[in-house]
């Protein structure tokens, strides 16, 4: 099991690429039609006939190919008097560039070494795999730790919350909310949730509420892997 003051905790909250559907590159824009034409077939349950590239705008966010990342908070655990606290920090800015490299700058400086360890909820499906296509697209080296090309599943260093839970249930999915409340743990969807970034991010311009909101994510992922782990939760004050 790592060491707990080896994993870093890690949340993005995501944006489509402009803030408007007029204001996407048309060759964008046709792609992301195509998208949805694919999803209409593949979840018609969610992207029901009537969608369009138009109607389906603010779920580019999603897609690293049509969007953006507007924060990355990030987390560590350090022992104190012999519990363990939290200590907190956020990327985040109208500079997708400039968050992907500072991001980059903390993983290869201090979590490049084999017995460190990323961990978030649901991070192998989204967070890391965005974190690298956008990256990649800005032209900036993937620090070693998310580097996995080539490597064995179990050399692999990601830790996943929602993949702990599943016990092997492939099929199973559970939302970070939902699981916070099964087990009691104070939830981060108090004020907002994912879906409301982007009006946050473009209508309100108020980043600090979507700094606050992906932070409280990265308490409530470490308060549940420490749960999962059998280990005491943070104390309340730390919440």
């Amino acid at each position: 099991m790592p060491e707990l003051s080896k994993i870093l905790f890690l949340d993005i909250e995501t944006a489509p690429l402009t803030a408007t559907w007029s204001d996407m590159d048309p060759k964008l824009a046709h792609f992301w039609n195509e998208k949805v034409t694919l999803l209409r077939q593949r979840i018609p349950e969610r992207y029901p006939e009537e969608s369009t590239g138009e109607s389906k705008f603010q779920e580019a966010g999603i897609f690293a190919e049509f969007g953006r990342i507007v924060c990355i908070s990030v987390g560590y655990l350090y022992a104190l008097d012999g519990t363990y606290h939290i200590r907190e920090k956020s990327f985040a800015g109208e500079d997708e560039y400039s968050i992907l490299m500072e991001f980059a700058t903390l993983l290869n400086h201090s979590y490049n070494t084999s017995d460190c360890y990323l961990c978030g909820h649901n991070v192998k499906e989204f967070d890391l795999p965005f974190i690298a296509r956008r990256m990649i697209i800005h032209n900036i080296p993937l620090p070693s730790i998310l580097n996995v090309a080539g490597r064995k599943p179990w050399e692999v260093r990601f830790l996943d919350t929602m993949e702990m839970w599943k016990f092997g249930d492939y099929k199973h999915y559970t939302s970070l909310n939902l699981l916070c409340t099964v087990l009691n743990i104070p939830t981060s969807k108090d004020d907002m949730d994912g879906s409301q970034v982007a009006s946050v991010y473009y209508i309100e311009k108020d980043l600090e509420r979507i700094v606050t909101y992906c932070e409280k994510d990265v308490l409530a992922t470490a308060q549940v892997y420490l749960r999962l782990i059998g280990e005491s939760l943070l104390e309340v004050d730390e919440c």
